[in-house]
């Protein structure tokens, strides 16, 4: 059975990125993501709703997001859903989470943050401006 895993989001950073490396020297970043959505209710009062996303990009792609991402700014990420299960040490209760990884991102907006995308894509390991 075929089967397909592609996400696409665009929305602020929830914290800074944190980066880390795997022993064999590659780079890990992890951020926060939150990504709106505004809706009218059936009474026409405006709603929005926030969803949290928890993010993960590796290699170069990391690095460039570490170096130019803080708490606050947009983002507009491609790449796919991972989902992690493992024991609890405290508890031995059974955890799980599901995390985007980045295979891609672009950069929104100017350099202040505001205004319309740049240009600025990055595809695999290779930034490219």
């Amino acid at each position: 059975m075929a089967s397909y895993n592609k996400v696409i989001l665009m929305g602020n950073l929830t914290r800074d990125p944190q980066m880390k490396y795997l022993p064999s020297q590659t780079a890990v970043v992890e951020f926060g993501l939150a990504c709106n959505r505004k809706y009218k209710t059936q009474s026409g009062e405006q709603k929005e709703e926030v969803t949290f996303v928890d993010c993960t990009a590796f290699g170069r792609t990391g690095e460039v997001i570490n170096q130019y991402f803080t708490k606050g700014k947009p983002i507009f990420i491609e790449g796919r859903l991972k989902y992690d299960q493992w024991e609890d040490k405290q508890g031995g209760g059974k955890r799980h989470k599901l995390t985007v990884v980045i295979e891609s991102f672009e950069f929104v907006g100017g350099r202040d943050g505001a205004g319309s995308f740049e240009g600025h894509r990055n595809v695999g390991d290779r930034a490219t401006p």
